[in-house]
């Protein structure tokens, strides 16, 4: 019995001193290098993917995202997924900054839906929005794009309003 647990003491020490970033787990892996913009290919979808960075308290947090540019794209958005990677996403970019509307219909997983405004900022999110509801989740002043993440992630990582997204 001792030395079950003297090699758990040292399993567990070593766990301790690893300093890698967290990939999955409820994290999306903190980027100091997130490079925006960045070709990702297409997804599964046929959508184009590039990398977008959220920073955040000093971290910069990279997802590859899908974009949705087309007015049948956003149309469709997340809808009838039943997952969402902590580094991946979906971003609705418009021409202008206009105050935007979401909904969740047909949508099976909870969403962070993180409004942006011109200049890069957040400027609201909606956390853990109910999958499936009408109700219109709403900007809370012009916006430009949304971010859709898994719902709780901006939480978990401490992304609030005010934070810079970077995608060009």
């Amino acid at each position: 019995m001792r030395g079950r647990i003297s090699v758990l003491v040292a399993a567990a020490t070593m766990l301790v001193g690893c300093n890698l970033p967290a990939s999955s787990g409820g994290q999306a892996a903190a980027a100091v290098d997130c490079k925006p913009g960045e070709q990702r290919g297409l997804s599964d979808a046929g959508l184009k993917q590039v990398t977008l960075c959220v920073d955040s308290d000093g971290k910069s947090h990279a997802y590859s995202v899908e974009m949705a540019v087309s007015p049948q794209e956003q149309a469709r958005g997340l809808m009838f997924r039943t997952e969402l990677a902590d580094d991946s996403g979906m971003l609705f970019p418009y021409a202008a900054p206009q105050t935007l509307s979401f909904w969740m219909k047909n949508t099976y997983i909870p969403l962070d839906i993180i409004f942006i405004r011109e200049d890069g900022n957040i400027e609201n999110i909606a956390a853990n929005t109910v999958p499936y509801s009408l109700d219109p989740v709403k900007s809370e002043g012009p916006a430009i794009a949304v971010l859709e993440i898994r719902g709780g992630l901006a939480a978990e990582l401490g992304i609030k309003a005010g934070d810079k997204v970077r995608w060009k």
